[in-house]
């Protein structure tokens, strides 16, 4: 193993993560964060930037709260490949030596930042949704559900540096936009020659939603087992609809074919915190419950009263969701 000296790397920096020419909000809220931390170490904040036409993207990162932004590109870049995306940060990293690296515990992110840890031989903690730091050591506390969502393990890598980690979405507050704020934009050189890409893109299908995204979603209406069927998932869309909201699913509607994967709740689909989540016919799996109870109001409609759901609800129906939900959503159309 190379000498290492931990004293030799400095600095706070976020991944920005953007689709079709618009960032991510997890950036936003991970600059947010970095802020806070990058002030306390007394140290720069830096965004790194991976695309294909992007640059104009920059200056709103700095206006969000970057003292720098590292921008990367390139055509090689145009689609996310976690190869390409994971050999362009290690260079970066190696070259510029940051103490910390955070990026969002997206699709994206899960699957290039373990390729980038590896590279680095440097700790990696997945899905965080809180950070402290122990500022004598320099050490991230780097925190997160564990078990389920039973208990919350701190998790430190006191004897590598970078030290990294994936947030998740909606855990931390973004600051308020700053046109003017003042930023240094940094195109370093990439040696992509070295950079073996063994996937090549073919086409890129874009899903066609009917309702909003459940991740940006402040109101959404999830269905489970208990909906029997991809067609009585109607009533659910048809809820979502009429307030406005998203339309969620447990692991278990997913897996029978009912509604594709993008609306999956839980530990292995999407973590929401919406201000009301509607949960029809979800048993409450513990994996489920991971990743919705963060939500502000749960409102749960099951026929079992003893449905684990119930623990974590705020408001609890027990009774036929195939009355109750056409019901409250003819009323909510009336208004």
């Amino acid at each position: 193993m190379a000498e290492f000296n931990k004293a030799d790397f400095k600095g706070v920096w976020i991944v920005a993560e953007h689709r079709h020419g618009v960032l991510h909000n997890v950036s936003y809220e991970l600059l947010g964060k970095g802020r806070e931390i990058a002030d306390q170490l007394k140290v720069e904040l830096a965004a790194v930037l991976m695309g294909d036409g992007i640059t104009p993207l920059a200056s709103q990162l700095v206006a969000a709260g970057a003292d720098k932004v590292y921008v990367v590109d390139n055509p090689m870049l145009k689609y996310f490949d976690d190869e390409a995306y994971a050999g362009v940060l290690a260079q970066l990293a190696e070259q510029f030596k940051p103490e910390i690296i955070w990026t969002g515990a997206t699709a994206v992110g899960r699957a290039f930042f373990p390729r980038v840890s590896i590279k680095l031989n440097a700790g990696l903690t997945a899905d965080c949704t809180a950070f402290e730091l122990d500022f004598e050591k320099r050490d991230i506390m780097q925190i997160r559900p564990a078990f389920g969502g039973n208990l919350m393990a701190k998790i430190v890598t006191p004897e590598r540096r970078p030290q990294m980690s994936t947030a998740r979405y909606k855990v931390f507050k973004a600051l308020a936009m700053d046109a003017n704020r003042k930023g240094e934009i940094v195109k370093p050189e990439i040696k992509f020659d070295s950079i073996k890409v063994r996937a090549k893109m073919t086409d890129f299908i874009q899903e066609l939603e009917t309702t909003i995204n459940i991740a940006e979603a402040d109101v959404i209406v999830s269905g489970g087992r208990g909906v029997g069927s991809g067609d009585n998932f109607k009533i659910i869309r048809d809820l979502a609809q009429a307030i406005n909201g998203a339309v969620g699913a447990s692991r278990a509607a997913v897996d029978s074919g009912w509604v594709p994967y993008s609306h999956q709740v839980g530990q292995t689909g999407k973590t929401v915190s919406p201000k009301l989540y509607i949960a029809c016919g979800i048993s409450g799996a513990i994996q489920h419950m991971a990743g919705m109870q963060g939500s502000d109001v749960i409102l749960a409609i099951n026929k079992d009263a003893e449905a684990p759901i119930f623990s974590i609800a705020k408001l609890g129906i027990v009774g036929d969701l195939f009355e109750i939900v056409p019901a409250l959503t003819e009323r909510i159309k009336k208004g």
